[in-house]
C-alpha cells in the first residue's frame, strides 16, 4: 500500500460503499466467490460438525443492510440515520463498522431506555445517540469488521477512536455497540467504553445425528413433553414446509409477511420491517434465508424466518393468522434443531429472550454489548449500575443452566 496512514470516514448509506469492499472486511474468511461456494443448501453427507466452512455471518453482509436501508425500514425517516464508519489504509478500505444516528431506543435488543429517561430527568440530552449494531436484529456478531491481511489490533483501536470521534462530531450522547463478539467489547472496553451482559438462549448441536438423538440426551420427563408437543402442534391437519432458495416466491413472502404484521403488530404496536426488505432480500441473499412454513387446508397459516450462517442457524421473526397449541414451538424451535442438524450447523441463535427455551434445549449464552457515554456523570452512575447488573445475569445464567433439561446422571434416561 502507498501509505501506513490510516483515515476515518463516515458515510450516509450502505450502498456508498461497494458491495464486495465492505464483504471483504465483513466476512474476511471468504474469497470474492465464497458465497456461491458456501453450499448452506445441500444437505450433509456426513454428521459431523467439524467440517470445515469459511467463516460467513449473513447479517453483516452488505446485501443485508442494503435492504434494510434501501426498503425504508432502516432510513432517517424511522430514526435510523446512517452514519457507517470506514477506516483507509493506502486509500484502500480495511474497515467498516455499520452505524447509525438514532432519535430513539426502539429495534435494539439491549435496553437504555431508563438511562435515556434518568438523564433527561437530570437535564441532559440523550437523543441524537449512535448505534452499531444489525437493525432490528439481536443476533451476535462482529460489530469491528476487519479486512484480512492488515493489523487487526491496530485497525480496530483506530476504529474505535473514531466511533468516539463521530459521537462528538455529531453532537450524540453515547455510542452503543451491540450484540458484539467478547473479544470486540473487551477491545473497546480499553478505550473507555463500558461493559454489558445480558443473555439468550442458543441451542448447540453435540454431534448429534438425529433429532431422536438429541431427544436422547434430555431427561424423561423433558422428552416426553417435547415428543407430545410435536405430535400436537400438526395434529390439526397441519404440514411443516422449509422453503430456501428459488423456493421462495413473492407468494410465499405475502404470506409471511402477513404473519409478520399480524404478530409484530400484537406484540409492539408497530412491526419494523416493510414488505420491500423481504422482497429484496429475497433478490439478494436467498441462499442464506429459511422459511419455515406451516399450511392447513391449502393456505399458509403460520412461519418463521431464520438466517443461514456458516456454523450457525439464526432465528428471526414469527407470526401467524392461525393459533394452535404448540405450533410456535414446533415452527420457531424444533424445526431450527431439526434444520441445524441436518446441515451440520453448530448452534441455533433463537433471538432475544424468552426463558420458555431452556425446556426446548436452548441453554443461557452470554451477550455482549459496548457503550461509550460521553457525559462523565452519566458514564458513572451507569458505570456502577452495569457492575451490578453484570453480577446478576452471571448468577441466573448459572442458576438457568443447572435447571436445564438434560440428563444429569444415567438414571435420568
Amino acid at each position: 500500500m502507498a501509505s501506513s496512514e490510516i483515515t476515518l470516514e463516515a458515510v450516509p448509506s450502505a450502498t456508498d460503499i461497494p458491495a464486495a469492499e465492505w464483504d471483504a472486511c465483513a466476512n474476511p474468511a471468504g474469497d470474492p466467490n465464497g458465497l456461491e461456494q458456501l453450499d448452506t443448501l445441500a444437505p450433509r453427507e456426513i454428521h459431523s460438525c467439524a467440517v470445515s466452512k469459511p467463516a460467513y455471518n449473513p447479517f453483516v453482509s452488505h446485501a443485508f443492510f442494503a435492504a434494510a436501508e434501501a426498503s425504508g425500514s432502516a432510513s432517517p425517516r424511522t430514526g435510523w440515520a446512517a452514519r457507517h464508519l470506514l477506516a483507509r489504509l493506502g486509500g484502500d478500505i480495511v474497515g467498516v463498522v455499520p452505524c447509525y444516528l438514532k432519535s430513539h431506543s426502539q429495534g435494539e435488543y439491549v435496553f437504555d431506555r431508563g438511562w435515556a429517561d434518568a438523564y433527561e430527568r437530570a437535564g441532559g440530552r440523550y437523543y441524537p445517540k449512535l448505534q452499531v449494531s444489525v437493525p432490528f436484529t439481536p443476533a451476535t456478531g462482529p460489530r469491528l469488521l476487519i479486512r484480512d491481511g492488515v493489523d487487526r489490533e491496530q485497525i480496530g483501536s483506530a476504529l474505535a477512536r473514531g466511533l468516539m470521534a463521530l459521537c462528538d462530531a455529531t453532537g450524540a450522547s453515547s455510542v452503543h455497540v451491540t450484540f458484539a463478539r467478547e473479544a470486540e467489547a473487551k477491545l473497546l472496553g480499553a478505550h473507555g467504553f463500558l461493559q454489558r451482559n445480558d443473555q439468550q438462549f442458543h441451542w448447540h448441536n453435540e454431534g448429534y445425528a438425529t433429532f431422536d438423538d438429541f431427544l436422547t440426551s434430555l431427561n424423561s420427563r423433558h422428552r416426553k413433553a417435547i415428543k407430545r408437543e410435536r405430535r400436537e402442534a400438526i395434529s390439526a391437519g397441519i404440514t411443516i414446509h422449509h422453503l430456501t432458495g428459488s423456493d421462495i416466491t413473492e407468494e410465499a413472502w405475502d404470506a409471511f409477511f402477513t404473519f409478520y404484521m399480524e404478530t409484530g403488530s400484537r406484540k409492539w404496536g408497530r412491526p419494523y420491517l416493510t414488505r420491500k426488505f423481504f422482497s429484496l432480500i429475497g433478490e439478494s441473499m436467498s441462499r442464506d434465508v429459511l422459511l419455515v412454513m406451516a399450511r392447513r387446508n391449502g393456505r399458509w397459516i403460520a412461519g418463521a424466518i431464520n438466517f443461514i450462517g456458516s456454523d450457525t442457524l439464526f432465528g428471526r421473526n414469527w407470526g401467524a393468522v392461525e393459533h394452535h397449541p404448540f405450533l410456535h414451538f414446533e415452527v420457531c424451535y424444533y424445526q431450527a434443531i431439526d434444520f441445524a442438524i441436518q446441515r451440520g450447523l453448530k448452534i441455533v441463535e433463537a433471538g432475544a429472550q424468552g426463558e420458555h427455551k431452556l425446556a426446548r434445549g436452548y441453554l443461557p449464552q452470554t451477550t455482549y454489548s459496548a457503550h461509550f457515554i460521553a457525559d462523565p456523570d452519566l458514564r458513572r452512575a451507569i458505570a456502577d449500575y452495569l457492575k451490578r447488573e453484570r453480577a446478576y445475569v452471571a448468577e441466573v445464567g448459572r442458576e438457568l443452566t443447572e435447571a436445564g433439561p438434560f440428563r444429569k446422571t444415567a438414571d435420568e434416561a
